[in-house]
């Protein structure tokens, strides 16, 4: 899985990128958790969920937004991190011209701004929003949601509780022409402790369904480890 950059508003972004072996295959981008809690892509959710779309035969890209790990530029509060993930799209449907779909997952802060970036983008077809902090950050924007997907929650998540995601969840149901799945993980919080297995097979079942074909062929050899990052106390985090 190569190491890329490319640029950005705010300068060079570092990333890396599986590409499909089939010519046409669709492309995914994962979005880490808040720069400023320790997110960067190497987040373990990240790391599995990439590799959930490379599974299934998926181009895909994760990154580092501005001014983490080697990536250039300072945090900006989201309004950066935004353009970041669409110069990060812009770079692989670059490599990938002939991509027949787009889609799109992000972890806590990364999917605020994922979901921005899909009301800005209607290539994007599928969403994927884990742990999304709807009681920090406002998905007002989501008026009307352009694009199906799936919401995934953990039951003891303490720094997004549910309740603020269900109130979104079942605004976006009423939309015509979309539909919106939401999981629930028995027992996990805000970081999916021992329970990241059990978010990834919610992840890929619901790709295969949306794919409606089986897995794709064996996991491609990961070179590197995912490399977590101790999580900081729920009653202060702020992903």
């Amino acid at each position: 899985m190569p190491e890329v950059f490319f640029n950005g508003p705010a300068g060079r972004l570092e990333g890396r990128f599986h590409p499909a072996k089939q010519r046409g295959a669709p492309i995914a981008v994962v979005l880490h958790p808040h720069p400023q809690f320790g997110g960067t892509m190497n987040n373990q959710i990240v790391y599995n969920t990439y590799y959930n779309f490379a599974d299934r035969g998926f181009s895909v890209l994760r990154f580092n937004f501005r001014g983490v790990g080697r990536s250039q530029g300072a945090f900006d509060h989201g309004q950066g991190e935004l353009s970041d993930a669409a110069s990060a799209l812009d770079w692989a449907q670059s490599i990938s011209p002939e991509a027949r779909a787009c889609w799109i997952a992000g972890v806590s802060f990364g999917s605020w701004i994922g979901m921005q970036l899909l009301m800005r983008r209607p290539e994007i077809e599928g969403f994927i929003s884990i742990a999304p902090p709807a009681n920090r950050f406002d998905f007002s924007f989501l008026a009307p949601c352009p694009s199906s997907g799936l919401f995934v929650h953990g039951d003891k998540d303490r720094v997004a509780p549910l309740r603020e995601v269900l109130a979104l969840i079942e605004k976006l149901k009423t939309q015509k022409g979309i539909v919106i799945e939401h999981a629930v993980i028995p027992e996990a919080n805000h970081f999916f402790e021992d329970c990241i297995d059990d978010l990834q097979s919610v992840v890929g079942a619901y790709l295969d369904k949306r794919l409606g074909m089986p897995r794709h062929a064996p996991s491609p050899i990961r070179k590197e480890r995912a490399k977590p990052v101790p999580p900081k106390d729920d009653a202060t985090e702020t992903e």
